[in-house]
């Protein structure tokens, strides 16, 4: 915690260790919420403290010896690894944005940042899908739930079948109303994804219909079966949503990790993949589909139902998720 009116101490206030300080600063800025975005910033500045600490950085320990300069070095640094294929563009557009949250945290200002990070590193983003995402095969989904119930970790179990058969994202699963979403699948045969969305949707008016075959009643089961007592989603009473993400998701990912799945959005694009082969009758361009090149309007509409189905409403993300136009 910062002395209260000071920023003149060590690491502005907040400490004798630079890894120390940045997520201190961050809780701080965030008043002890965002627990999912404190730790990836978090995680991009410890990644930055050990450039500092290296031989290729400056060595410092102390927020206030860095300087513009030394942004600068560690974005030639940042340069030098895409340059190698050892980062991704995208990973250390990240890394530098997280840098300049996490400075402007501790000191109180924003004297000290880089302007825009994809300009410095001289490169753009592919927002376009290469690789075939994880979650694909269902047996390997089967797998990880198996293992995640044997370690008590329904919960999270529910999550990945959710994401996985819906195109749900985190948050959108754990807030689920699940009773909801059960009454919808037998009355009406599909669902309206509304709690935890981003841009604040909700009510019946958000038209963000999902067919529920069987896989989505299953999942819907379930998730109403490891829901805590008294609560119409997969959170306790009186469990916040960041606790829940701190104590539970989060140690749970190992898991995912062991069993080949890199995350929970892998999970939405492995959605969003199989989607396009029922809609198109061919595999989506990153799995070697070419239906573009067949039917550019059967390849077009099945995006535009896509991106409404991930809650998106733009079908130009959908490359992210099932790769471009081949």
């Amino acid at each position: 915690m910062a002395l209260v009116g000071r920023r003149d101490g060590r690491n502005f206030g907040y400490g004798r260790q630079l890894s120390y300080a940045g997520p201190q600063a961050l809780n701080d800025l965030f008043a002890g919420g965002h627990f999912a975005t404190v730790k990836a910033h978090s995680d991009r500045w410890q990644a930055f403290v050990r450039w500092c600490r290296s031989e290729d950085g400056p060595g410092y320990n102390d927020a206030r010896q860095i300087d513009r300069r030394t942004l600068q070095d560690y974005a030639a640094y940042l340069r030098q690894q895409i340059q190698q294929g050892e980062l991704c563009i995208a990973t250390a557009q990240n890394r530098l944005s997280s840098v300049n949250r996490t400075l402007a945290a501790l000191r109180g200002d924003q004297d000290v940042r880089i302007a825009s990070p994809s300009q410095t590193l001289g490169q753009k983003r592919s927002t376009v899908r290469t690789r075939a995402p994880n979650g694909q095969d269902h047996q390997q989904v089967r797998r990880v739930i198996e293992a995640l119930g044997e370690q008590q970790h329904e919960r999270v179990a529910a999550i990945i079948l959710l994401a996985r058969t819906t195109g749900m994202r985190l948050r959108e699963a754990i807030l689920a109303d699940l009773p909801r979403l059960q009454r919808e699948a037998d009355q009406l045969g599909r669902i309206n994804i509304q709690d935890g969305t981003k841009g604040g949707r909700s009510g019946a008016s958000a038209q963000r219909w999902v067919v529920a075959n069987e896989p989505v009643k299953a999942a819907l089961q379930l998730a109403r079966k490891a829901s805590p007592p008294g609560s119409r989603n997969l959170l306790a009473r009186d469990e916040s949503y960041s606790l829940f993400l701190q104590q539970t998701v989060l140690p749970a990912r190992e898991m995912l990790h062991v069993h080949g799945l890199k995350g929970f959005h892998e999970l939405r694009a492995a959605y969003a993949c199989e989607r396009y082969e029922q809609l198109t009758g061919h595999a989506a361009p990153v799995n070697g589909g070419h239906c573009y090149r067949i039917d550019r309007y059967l390849d077009q509409q099945a995006r535009q139902q896509i991106s409404v189905e991930l809650g998106h409403n733009r079908i130009d993300v959908v490359s992210a998720y099932i790769g471009g136009r081949t």
